[in-house]
């Protein structure tokens, strides 16, 4: 059979068909299937009229070749999945052909970016060495032009046959064009060779494999070296001459630093002024003076102690100035009545809270009266040892009010605040508390104060005094009515808009908040967050804390509160200042450290080999009495240290070893045991482990809560290292009437009683001519032929010394008795 293309065609009858040609291929009736074989496959093509392979009406393969057992349906099915694989890998065939087609186009896309990339980054390198070698082919040309207008003239010297002619301009300008494109070139392979693969962390490292491209400034000084060298010498750099800050001391490498110049030469000079120095070495400031001078620098004198000058007082404008409270300080005499007083004008009852009902700490409080003003109240104690509290108090108040009791009279501690008040130059107002007792006489306190140049208004004098009671509530409006009078008086003001100053009143070590100080504001405004400088301390304000207990986010002029964020307790009247950063706080309050540590070892050092050995036997002859101390707040543990100071004599002294404020923790059982010295709590407690250590060491811990019993007990303790004072009781005279021989027991006294009594146990001596010449105790006291204990006056008896013969007559023995006395510090 042939088509009409004229290909042949192959109609085989109950033949089997190639394999992978056709799926099957078979005969049915008259009807054939004829199958058309082409280039690429075979296809079967049913005849008009045959059935459809698959159809109900059409045979499902040839039975003779189907394999035995496998139904009609079976073999359908089976059928169809091969043709479902082969639809599937003809898919999966055309998917993956086009996935790899968009591969290359973005493989190429890509190179194709970072080649157009790397050729703009040639060019404009290209450009950039173009415009470099003009600008120094321009430059040295004006160089040599000025250089040979600058040289003188030569003589013409005849041309040999063989020189060589100059260049044309145009032969010099192809030729530089020419050398252009050849750098070019080369720059171009570097730079293909250089951005060749990726850059790798040993090519960073190293610069890259093409190395290290240079800066413009090394271009420069090479430019500049070969100028120098072109024309024929080296030219001395122009010296730069530089400000040195130098300070007391300063190390050596750090001095080349600041001048510029190299350590080697430093050293050299040094070692040329004779210091044979390394460049580790601190030298002093007049030798590092010296140095800088013959550099040719200038000196910059300067000390640790600028770092203060951050915190400068700064003169503040009266146009920002605002009106503050006053601050006023309630002073007097223990027991008259300051807390109570304070307590009745701020309906508190803060003294059933004070031990022994006395006031041990300086209270701030801050009382809004009937009429609106807001006044702030400093409450110092009264008690003697607090004088130094006393003070500060004084120091940071504007008003003093002097609390006096109508039932007593004026009192050492009530003359030591008339003082400090004076001290201070604050104005005073006199509270004459207790009037309402029956034996209250305000008339013999306002003359009392007399003798202390404080005279009241009512004795025509210039202070305010006020007659009131703190139980009935008498007076106090007519005493707050004085304080704001003398306050507008005094027209108080300050600049709450700027950074905050203030007084640390108390400190204290808090077991849940860590350091506490109270701090009243006296000029600006502390926030939370500002970062300030109190002594030798600093730290940043995590919390403020009013005198309610409430926290606040800020507190201006007069206002007391409790400051949280401190890295160490401060001392009581240290000043805080806010600083700019942290830096500068934490170097000011290290340099305050050091200064202080430096100031007490230079007070307890001694200067001189005198002095060395002075205090050497001055230690072989005083006993000390080592104790520690922990209190609960500062001021309470230095009035503690300033009482024991105060305790001892010539011959004992109480040494405080250490004191601090917060609970007594283990270190201090271990600073204590190795001292061999008590612990005094006062008003703070051992926490666990430290009570244990203490038990089992032998350590004694004694707790406190009023002051006077610690005074007492330290005094007694250090009375227990006095050495018993001896006296001698002079009880009898006797006179030697004759001197006998006496066999075994050597020579004997007789003598005569003229006064008092002759004991055998009190001790004797023997006075010649009015010349102590022994002393010892009696071996015999006889009267008669028997030893008796004693002899009265009036009587004879005889007398032997032990280990002593040279007696003689008309000598006088002395009969004396010792006696020890117990002695008392007071």
């Amino acid at each position: 059979m042939s088509d009409s293309d004229g290909k042949k065609t192959l109609g085989l009858r109950g033949a089997a068909p190639r394999p992978g040609n056709v799926k099957q291929s078979f005969s049915h009736g008259r009807t054939k299937n004829v199958v058309v074989e082409t280039k690429r496959k075979r296809v079967v093509v049913p005849k008009p009229g045959a059935a459809k392979p698959g159809s109900a009406s059409a045979p499902v393969g040839n039975p003779s070749k189907r394999p035995a057992g496998i139904s009609d349906a079976e073999m359908d099915r089976r059928l169809k999945a091969v043709q479902a694989a082969k639809a599937r890998e003809v898919e999966e065939s055309a998917a993956r052909e086009a996935e790899e087609k968009a591969r290359a186009e973005e493989r190429e896309r890509r190179r194709a970016e970072q080649e157009a990339k790397e050729k703009a980054e040639r060019e404009r390198e290209e450009n950039l060495k173009a415009k470099a070698e003009e600008d120094e082919r321009r430059k040295k040309e004006a160089e040599a032009a000025a250089q040979a207008a600058a040289a003188p003239a030569e003589p013409v010297v005849a041309r040999q046959p063989n020189t060589k002619a100059a260049p044309a301009p145009g032969n010099t300008q192809r030729k530089t064009d020419r050398d252009r494109e050849d750098t070019n070139k080369k720059n171009r392979q570097g730079d293909d060779s250089r951005r060749s693969g990726k850059l790798t962390l040993n090519q960073a490292l190293r610069g890259g494999e093409g190395g290290r491209q240079r800066s413009m400034a090394q271009m420069k000084r090479q430019q500049e070296r070969a100028r120098q060298k072109a024309m024929g010498g080296s030219v001395e750099r122009e010296k730069v001459v530089r400000d040195v800050q130098l300070p007391e001391a300063i190390v050596v490498s750090e001095l080349a630093n600041r001048m510029s110049e190299k350590v080697a030469d430093v050293v050299k000079a040094l070692m040329n002024n004779g210091m044979m120095v390394t460049q580790t070495q601190t030298i002093d400031a007049d030798t590092a003076e010296l140095i800088i001078e013959e550099f040719g620098h200038k000196v910059v004198r300067v000390s640790d102690a600028d770092v203060e000058d951050v915190i400068k007082e700064i003169e503040d404008d009266d146009k920002d100035l605002k009106s503050r409270p006053p601050v006023i300080t309630i002073m007097g005499h223990v027991d008259h009545g300051k807390t109570s007083l304070l307590d009745a004008i701020r309906n508190a009852r803060v003294v059933a809270g004070e031990a022994g009902g006395i006031t041990q700490h300086i209270g701030a409080y801050q009382v809004t009266t009937d009429t609106g003003a807001v006044l702030s109240f400093l409450d110092t104690p009264g008690h003697a040892a607090f004088t130094s509290m006393r003070s500060r108090g004084a120091q940071v108040t504007d008003i003093v009010v002097l609390v006096v009791a109508a039932d007593d009279a004026v009192m050492p501690q009530t003359i030591e605040a008339i003082n400090h008040a004076k001290a201070a130059e604050v104005p005073m107002i006199v509270a004459i508390n207790k009037i309402d007792r029956p034996a209250a006489n305000p008339d013999k306190v306002r003359t009392d104060l007399l003798q202390h140049e404080v005279i009241v208004e009512k004795m025509s004098g210039d202070v305010q005094d006020v007659e009131v009671s703190a139980i009935t509530g008498e007076g106090l409006d007519k005493l707050l009515e004085a304080i704001a009078l003398q306050a507008e008086i005094l027209e108080l003001k300050a600049n709450p808009d700027r950074a905050a100053i203030g007084a640390v009143i108390e400190a204290q070590l808090d077991v849940g908040r860590g350091p506490v100080a109270t701090v009243l504001v006296q000029n600006g405004t502390l926030r939370q967050g500002d970062i300030f400088v109190v002594g030798e301390q600093y730290g940043k304000v995590r919390a403020l804390v009013d005198d309610t207990g409430k926290r606040v986010k800020e507190a201006g002029p007069s206002v007391p509160v409790e400051v949280l964020g401190l890295n160490g307790t401060p001392e009581a009247g240290d000043v805080l200042n806010v600083t700019d950063t942290e830096a500068q706080a934490r170097e000011i309050a290290e340099y305050r450290a050091n200064a202080a540590k430096d100031k007490r070892a230079a007070a307890g050092a001694a200067t001189t080999l005198e002095q060395l050995m002075a205090n050497a036997k001055a230690d072989e002859n005083v006993s000390e009495l080592p104790i520690l101390v922990k209190a609960d707040v500062q001021g309470s543990a230095e009035a503690i240290v300033q009482a024991m100071e105060k305790i001892g004599n010539d011959e004992v002294r109480v040494r405080v070893l250490h004191f601090g404020v917060g609970a007594i923790t283990e270190t201090d059982v271990g600073l204590a045991e190795a001292s061999g010295a008590p612990i005094l709590g006062f008003n703070v407690r051992a926490n666990t482990s430290a009570r244990n250590t203490a038990n089992q060491k032998g350590v004694e811990i004694r707790y406190y809560s009023v002051i006077y019993d610690l005074v007492d007990d330290v005094k007694a303790a250090a009375s227990g290292l006095l050495s018993a004072e001896i006296k001698e009781n002079f009880i009898g005279y006797a006179t030697i009437k004759e001197v006998f021989k006496v066999t075994g027991v050597g020579k004997v006294a007789g003598c005569l009683v003229t006064e008092g009594v002759a004991r055998r146990s009190a001790g004797v001596r023997l006075l010649r001519d009015n010349v102590v010449i022994h002393e010892g105790t009696l071996k015999t006291l006889k009267r008669f032929k028997d030893e008796v204990p004693e002899v009265q006056s009036g009587q004879e008896c005889g007398m032997a010394f032990e280990n002593y013969d040279d007696i003689r007559p008309d000598d006088v023995i002395e009969i004396f008795e010792r006696e020890e006395v117990t002695r008392t510090l007071t």
